[in-house]
């Protein structure tokens, strides 16, 4: 289990847009009821066209989101932090752990990421190219890959020209969950069994878990 994550936000987080409050009102109304667990391509694309369709009446949001890592041993380390995306492409990340009060802002004025370390001084604040080893993570996703759009259009291959395995989806009173084997999002050669949670209410995706992983050698 070395450098899996378990990525979370917060489904009641605030979005800036009113007209994602006025779509909700309507969605509610609409939702599919699942069976306990099925197994098909309707039922699929039809939760995958209601998470793009959330996701295009969005503006601008903000999320907390927590991170777990874990280790060989079976431990793990948790990082969280405030996300800020405004459309097309801005992100602001306040850290609140294991590196409070850090700041990574994508793109700044040169299309780098501003990193920006406790204290006042300039001193502090370093320009980085979105691959720096200072911005690595286990899973091999950069800053630039965070966002929620990226994310529905990641689960959306998962489940149709990347998926490797069959597709399972139950439903309980607040969230569709859905299971796959697919081709990693951001490591070629691996093969990855996902589990993406997603909000009965908002039609979006608010746990994406990594159960196991398969790597091939050429």
């Amino acid at each position: 289990m070395a450098g899996m994550e378990i990525i979370t936000v917060n489904p009641t987080s605030k979005c800036l847009s009113r007209s994602f409050f006025l779509f909700l009102a309507v969605l509610v109304a609409c939702l599919m009821i699942f069976s306990a667990v099925v197994h098909g391509g309707d039922d699929v694309e039809t939760v995958l066209k209601k998470m793009e369709a959330a996701y295009d009446e969005v503006k601008d949001y903000q999320t907390e989101v927590e991170v777990k890592i874990y280790k060989k041993e079976g431990s793990f380390k948790t990082e969280r932090s405030l996300y800020t995306f405004k459309k097309p492409k801005w992100i602001r990340l306040d850290f609140v752990s294991s590196h409070p009060r850090m700041i990574l802002v994508y793109p700044d004025w040169n299309g780098k990421v501003l990193m920006r370390l406790p204290g006042l001084l300039p001193v502090f604040t370093f320009h980085l190219m979105l691959d720096d080893p200072l911005l690595e993570t286990p899973s091999g996703q950069r800053i630039d890959q965070t966002d929620l759009g990226l994310l529905i259009k990641n689960i959306r291959h998962s489940l149709t020209d990347q998926r490797r395995g069959p597709v399972s989806i139950s439903e309980d009173k607040d969230t569709i969950q859905i299971q796959v084997l697919a081709n990693d999002h951001f490591r070629e050669g691996v093969e990855t069994t996902y589990q993406f949670l997603i909000s009965s209410l908002a039609m979006f995706p608010f746990t994406c878990s990594i159960l196991k992983v398969r790597l091939f050698f050429g």
